[in-house]
């Protein structure tokens, strides 16, 4: 289990087809055999990966638990808000909408490290997988720094986002 989170800014023409795949399967075939192989190889420039950070970043943004449903908008849309096309207990993905998109990269691009670093020393350690901590931290926003971009790119080309992570 790789646990490795990735965000891919899509287009309409894209978001359309995955919706309308009829199977949480088809739509994870989709991902790993097109959306994956396509953009990681050609588009680069429209993937964020977010390594492990993608657990420490969702509670940080939110209240601090792995909840679908926890925290405010639009940090909460970061991994887990949006429409959820596929939870099957091994595979997750998430749509952000590009209007979603919009509010997201204005949020994250107004949060700086200080005010990143309250949040994150919050989580409770008990509650968190991994071990909280400065390394820990350190490892947390740098994937979350490398992801602002990512977020402004995407809203400035009014695309949508999907968050996906293989468990």
């Amino acid at each position: 289990m790789s646990c490795l989170g990735v965000l891919f800014s899509i287009d309409q023409t894209t978001v359309d087809f995955i919706e309308q795949l009829s199977t949480e399967e088809e739509r994870i075939n989709y991902i790993k055999e097109v959306i994956e192989e396509e953009y990681f190889k050609n588009q680069p420039q429209w993937v964020a990966e977010l390594d492990k950070a993608w657990d420490a970043l969702h509670r940080s943004l939110t209240d601090g638990q792995l909840a679908w449903d926890n925290g405010e908008y639009p940090f909460n849309h970061v991994i887990f808000g949006g429409k959820l096309l596929c939870a099957n207990g091994d595979y997750i993905i998430v749509l952000k909408s590009k209007d979603q998109v919009a509010e997201i990269a204005k949020a994250v691009n107004q949060l700086t490290k200080r005010s990143f670093r309250t949040r994150y020393f919050m989580l409770d350690a008990e509650e968190y997988d991994g071990e909280v901590g400065e390394e820990d931290f350190e490892y947390t926003w740098q994937w979350f720094e490398d992801s602002k971009s990512f977020w402004q790119k995407a809203a400035d080309e009014k695309r949508s986002v999907l968050f996906t992570v293989d468990q």
